[in-house]
């Protein structure tokens, strides 16, 4: 950042974090019984690559999704139709948290703040947006998210 912040992106270890981290999520929805029937049981390799290109543009790495991968609107397709209930996002952001202590991301009360208030807004998001909604905005930029009110503590 132009004041010398790191990025979220930076402060979570570049793409190697989200990958650990991202991964990890994925091997616990796995064997979730609320969550792994939305993934037919079994979350591919390619949807995971996908979601750690998404989620390090979003945090404030490279523009990946939406230079390869068609951006907002071609995340907004895939959640279309899934009919994502409220307890099923609440397991979702749950089991986010916990691949974060698993993955060992930084653990600063900033960093998890930044990331989960991400995973609470793009949820509810999902939640909204894959079920019968007729207000769905169907074209938007991929979102950028930033640390808040609360940067990261440099001493």
């Amino acid at each position: 950042m132009a004041d010398g912040t790191p990025t979220i992106y930076e402060w979570a270890g570049g793409r190697e974090g989200f990958e650990r981290w991202l991964n990890r999520f994925y091997d616990l929805v796995e064997d979730d019984d609320l969550l792994a029937p939305v993934f037919g049981g079994l979350v591919t390799d390619q949807h995971r690559r996908d979601v750690v290109t998404w989620w390090c543009e979003v945090m404030g790495g490279p523009a990946g999704y939406t230079e390869e991968l068609g951006g907002y609107a071609h995340m907004l397709s895939k959640h279309r139709g899934l009919g994502i209930t409220a307890d099923q996002r609440l397991r979702f952001v749950t089991l986010l948290s916990r691949a974060a202590d698993l993955a060992e991301l930084p653990d600063d009360p900033e960093f998890r703040a930044a990331i989960m208030g991400y995973a609470e807004w793009g949820t509810r998001l999902a939640v909204h947006n894959s079920g019968a909604a007729t207000d769905v905005a169907e074209r938007a930029p991929v979102p950028r998210w930033g640390w808040g009110v609360a940067p990261p503590y440099q001493p």
